[in-house]
């Protein structure tokens, strides 16, 4: 097992296998769409874990699933898959958002991954017609996977947190840092949320994906996903890492 330490000793990534050069994640934030559509991604495509994120001195979980243990914050990959999936079910406090982010980063460079795509959910006053998914990337990202698909902007506002860091280091390198965003509601996960951002990206990345058991999926998770939603509730709000964007 190779373990990348970063600049940052707080976080540390371990792997057991290299990533591909495309990496698509979701981390924990209001609404879990972004988790929920990356961990039935993973479900879906039988992807098994490559590797994770150490965390010292953050809040920490330890989800298990009959009885077994696993890291919150984790790599996946699978034979046929042209991308690695980072699914992070740890809530990451504001103040320390930047340092993972960055510690990611450290980490993709050394690995040379070319892209990242990130799916995320937003809590933002919406109308029936916004029930759609938009993103905000950089120059190279748009040109490589927007320029002929029906993915509109959004509009204005800005990002915080681990997207932020993303899309900042995207802005200064080669890496394609693209967003995919769409409205959430309060319930926990949003489904439809969850759906309409795995339809985007399987447009954007030709993924097969079927997505009708999603419904079924969550109902199955929503206790687990509930309680998830309780803790980051419990975070205060100037802890919390949140996008605060506007349409």
């Amino acid at each position: 097992m190779h373990t990348g330490a970063s600049h940052d000793s707080a976080f540390r990534v371990s792997e057991d296998a290299s990533p591909e050069r495309t990496v698509i994640a979701g981390f924990s934030s209001f609404g879990l769409a972004g988790l929920t559509a990356v961990d039935y991604l993973a479900d879906h495509l039988g992807l098994e874990p490559q590797g994770h994120v150490s965390a010292e001195g953050v809040p920490t979980i330890t989800p298990f699933e009959a009885g077994r243990p696993r890291h919150p914050t984790r790599f996946l990959s699978g034979e046929g898959v042209d991308a690695t999936l980072l699914l992070s079910e740890q809530s990451i406090p504001l103040p320390l958002a930047d340092r993972f982010g960055r510690s990611l980063l450290d980490w993709m460079d050394e690995e040379g991954v070319l892209e990242v795509a990130v799916l995320a959910g937003i809590p933002v006053a919406h109308g029936p017609d916004e029930h759609r998914t938009f993103y905000v990337a950089t120059d190279d990202y748009r040109e490589r996977r927007l320029a002929d698909a029906d993915v509109p902007p959004m509009a204005n506002g800005f990002l915080d947190g681990v997207n932020a860091a993303l899309l900042e280091q995207g802005m200064e390198s080669s890496l394609r840092v693209g967003v995919l965003v769409t409205p959430v509601h309060a319930q926990v996960p949003d489904a439809e949320a969850a759906l309409r951002l795995l339809d985007t990206l399987a447009g954007l990345y030709d993924l097969d994906i079927d997505t009708g058991p999603l419904r079924e999926f969550a109902d199955g998770v929503q206790q687990y996903y509930a309680e998830l939603s309780e803790r980051l509730d419990r975070v205060a709000d100037e802890d919390r890492p949140e996008d605060r964007m506007y349409m």
